[in-house]
């Protein structure tokens, strides 16, 4: 369990970070939800600037070390890429703050573990697509990511959160909700379970292709929402991927099918009304040839030919983790409302219907592409 916050806790963090020039003053930043993220401001010779602090939710990521490792290494290498190629690797990447004395996190006096970044100035992330642009933008941003780091040793790399994306492994998990049922809803949900079992052959496919290299290990974000993007103010492109915390090996089109499942979706994620959930599949297009034009020689003929599915099973196995914890009493996925989680499991079961519905033409899309 994290201690509370405290102004001298930040200041410790602060202190002990090789941050350069005279802090002036914190505040709280950003919208996420894991980590507690502050921007902290510094001046000298006239000027101010912003780095970021933040500290780590070892609740979550109880392995420190190993976060830290996959996130230093992954970026040391971006900048190297990025350098190469005449890029910013200031702006383009994150950079990692080192402690004073050289290490990537700073464990403060009760335990809590502390990183810094560079600020990425001239650029902001957004929560949802208002604009296709923007989503399109977003795609070249983790196709790029996927083009820089192809050459990266991806079996390196820790398992944070071991088996995350194992479709196949998480058909298991929901099978022994089911037979465990401990808070007697399974007889509420037959239509729910029986959609799952339906489809139980698709969920080793991936995993299946990857076990017999047909599809080969990569770097991966593993979190590819919009706002895990920086997009430029003035230019509008997504210039860095951000959040590196769930860097891990696996498969880029598990990378894919989370930006679709999340960006191309037509409605809230707890939508109660179906009739308003679909997959847009002019979103689909967008993502899809933004992402191939920046990925470029960083995927193979089978990753691309694999993406439909990719998409289709990380929007079925969101759907089966929610239902999931739902069986299990709601322990893991944060609620607002009781059902939230059924609420959730629906929409995403409705947006795997409508790609079933539309699969052709995703798969003529990537074929065109």
């Amino acid at each position: 369990m994290r201690a509370p916050l405290t102004d001298a806790l930040i200041r410790e963090a602060i202190d002990n970070i090789a941050f350069d020039g005279t802090l002036l003053r914190y505040e709280r930043y950003g919208s996420g939800h894991i980590n507690d993220t502050f921007a902290v401001y510094f001046c000298g010779n006239g000027k101010t600037w912003r780095y970021i602090l933040q500290r780590i939710n070892t609740d979550i990521f109880t392995d420190v070390d190993a976060l830290m490792e996959n996130i230093a290494g992954v970026t040391s290498y971006l900048r190297r890429e990025i350098e190469a190629r005449g890029g910013d690797y200031t702006r383009e990447t994150l950079n990692v703050v080192p402690t004073r004395d050289g290490k990537s996190y700073y464990r403060d006096t009760t335990g809590g573990a502390w990183r810094g970044y560079l600020f990425i100035e001239g650029a902001k992330t957004y929560d949802t697509v208002k604009d296709p642009k923007d989503f399109y933008n977003a795609a070249r941003a983790f196709g790029k990511f996927q083009n820089l780091l192809q050459s990266y040793p991806a079996a390196t790399l820790h398992e944070t959160i071991v088996q995350f994306h194992d479709t196949a492994k998480r058909y298991r998990d929901f099978e022994a909700a089911v037979a465990a049922d401990i808070k007697g809803r399974v007889k509420d949900v037959q239509p729910e379970i029986e959609f799952v079992r339906a489809r139980e052959k698709d969920t080793h496919v991936l995993v299946d292709m990857l076990a017999s290299g047909e599809l080969p290990l990569k770097v991966t974000h593993n979190d590819t929402k919009l706002n895990n993007v920086m997009i430029d103010d003035k230019t509008g492109e997504g210039i860095a991927v951000i959040d590196l915390d769930t860097v891990m090996p696996g498969l880029s089109v598990y990378d894919f099918g989370d930006s679709i499942r999340f960006g191309a979706s037509t409605a809230a994620e707890d939508e109660k009304d179906l009739n308003k959930v679909w997959m847009d599949i002019k979103l689909y297009e967008i993502y899809l040839r933004g992402f191939l034009e920046t990925a470029g020689d960083g995927l193979t003929a089978n990753e691309i030919q694999m993406l439909p599915m990719g998409s289709k099973l990380m929007t079925l196995e969101c759907g089966m983790r929610f239902l999931t914890d739902y069986l299990s009493g709601d322990v893991y996925f944060r609620l607002h409302y009781p059902e939230q989680n059924l609420d959730r499991c629906r929409t995403q079961f409705k947006l795997v219907a409508d790609m079933e519905r539309q699969w052709a033409e995703m798969e003529a899309l990537g074929k065109r592409a």
